[in-house]
C-alpha cells in the first residue's frame, strides 16, 4: 500500500506536481488563433487550457473515470439521517447492477465506472464520542482511493455513497474552516427543519470532542471523517501525481477535498468543482475553495452526478479548442 501512516501520506502534499506551463501555454496559443473574438467561449476556454496543462498535451476526453466509494458512519445512531444505514448497501448492489442514476450518467458520457464499498458491515465510531476511525482504518481508506486511480484515465470523477455522510462533510467543513453546526448542516436526504437542528448539535458535539486537533487537517479527517471520504481524498491526491484533471462533485466530496486543499493551498489546483448542489454549506464550501462551480441543477444526489453531468461542458469545451479552424485556415480576416 502506498501510505503506511497520516504522516507519509501528509509529506505528499509538500511537494506537489505542478501544471505543464508549456503545455498549457500552447493551448493559450491556440485559442488565440481560433475563429471567435478573444474571450467569446468564456469558461471553455479556460478549461481546455487548464486541462491541457495537467494533462501534459492537447486536452482529451478518451477515457474519463468515475470512482464511487462507500462507507456507513457511527454517527447515524443519534439520528442525523432520514434513511437507516442499510441503504448504503443496498445502493451499493443497486450500482453494481447499473441501475442507479450515475450509471446512467456514465453511460451516456463513455465513462468507466467502479464502486467501491468500505467494510460497511463495520460502521466508524460515532465522532462525538471518541475518533471516527484510528489512524491505521483511515489510512486504509486513502490507500484504496490512491490505487483506484486508473493510469489511463485522461478526467477523474470521484463520488460517495454514505447515510449520514453529509453530517460528515458539514463537521469537516466546520472544523476546517470554522463556524458552527447550524452554519453547515443542511437537509441531506430531505430532514425536517428539527433534524436539521438536530444534525447542527451533534456537529458541535463533534467540535467539542475533539476541540484539540482542529489545527490538524488529516487528524480532523480520521476523528470526525469517513471512509468514503478519506478514500475521496486519497483519489484526489492520486490524481494529481498521475496528472489527471478531477471535476469534484457535491458537499461530500468538496469536504473530502478540503482536506487537502487546507494542508496545501495548491492542492485543488487540478480540479474544478462541476456543480453546486441544493445542500445550504455546499455554496459556503465553494467560496472557501475558491470555486466557480460549472453548473446549477439544484441537484443533491451526490454518486458523482452533478461533477459526470460537467463532462458535457468538458466534451464541448475540448471539441471547441480542438476542432475549430485558425483565421488563416478558415480564411477569415482578422480584426484591424
Amino acid at each position: 500500500m502506498p501510505f503506511s501512516n497520516l504522516e507519509a501520506f501528509h509529506t505528499k502534499l509538500n511537494d506537489l506536481p505542478i501544471q505543464n506551463s508549456d503545455a498549457a501555454s500552447r493551448a493559450s496559443a491556440r485559442d488565440a488563433t481560433l475563429t471567435k473574438p478573444p474571450g467569446a467561449l468564456g469558461t471553455l476556454e479556460e478549461l481546455a487550457v487548464w486541462a491541457a496543462g495537467w494533462q501534459g498535451h492537447q486536452p482529451t476526453l478518451d477515457a474519463p473515470q468515475i470512482v464511487i466509494f462507500a462507507g456507513n458512519h457511527g454517527v447515524c445512531a443519534k439520528g442525523v439521517s432520514a434513511f437507516p444505514p442499510e441503504v448504503t448497501a443496498q445502493m451499493v448492489a443497486n450500482f453494481e447492477n447499473g441501475g442507479a442514476a450515475i450509471n446512467q450518467l456514465a453511460k451516456a458520457f463513455d465513462a468507466s465506472f467502479s464502486v467501491h464499498p468500505i467494510h460497511l458491515e463495520t460502521p466508524t465510531q460515532d465522532f462525538t464520542a471518541e475518533p471516527a476511525m484510528s489512524e491505521a482504518e483511515c489510512v486504509e481508506a486513502i490507500n484504496i482511493g490512491w490505487n483506484a486511480v486508473s493510469d489511463a484515465s485522461d478526467m477523474l470523477i470521484v463520488g460517495e455513497m454514505g447515510i449520514g455522510n453529509t453530517t460528515i462533510a458539514a463537521a469537516l467543513s466546520a472544523a476546517l474552516f470554522g463556524g458552527a453546526g447550524e452554519t453547515w448542516a443542511g437537509p441531506g436526504t430531505g430532514i425536517s427543519q428539527d433534524g436539521i437542528s438536530l444534525k447542527a448539535s451533534v456537529i458541535d458535539e463533534g467540535l467539542l470532542r475533539h476541540n484539540d486537533i482542529l489545527n490538524d487537517p488529516m487528524a480532523i479527517l480520521q476523528c470526525l471523517g469517513g471512509r468514503e471520504l478519506a478514500a475521496m481524498v486519497g483519489a484526489i491526491l492520486s490524481a494529481r501525481y498521475k496528472k489527471v484533471p478531477v471535476i469534484l462533485d457535491g458537499f461530500v466530496s468538496c469536504a473530502a477535498a478540503a482536506i487537502l486543499a487546507k494542508a496545501n493551498p495548491h492542492a485543488l489546483d487540478h480540479c474544478v468543482a462541476g456543480h453546486v448542489s441544493a445542500e445550504p454549506g455546499h455554496i459556503l464550501l465553494l467560496q472557501y475553495l475558491q470555486k466557480t462551480p460549472l453548473l446549477n441543477l439544484r441537484m443533491r444526489l451526490g454518486e458523482g452526478s452533478g461533477a459526470a453531468l460537467a463532462l458535457g461542458i468538458i466534451k464541448g469545451a475540448f471539441a471547441t479548442h480542438n476542432g475549430m479552424a485558425s483565421f488563416a485556415e478558415a480564411g477569415v480576416s482578422t480584426k484591424g
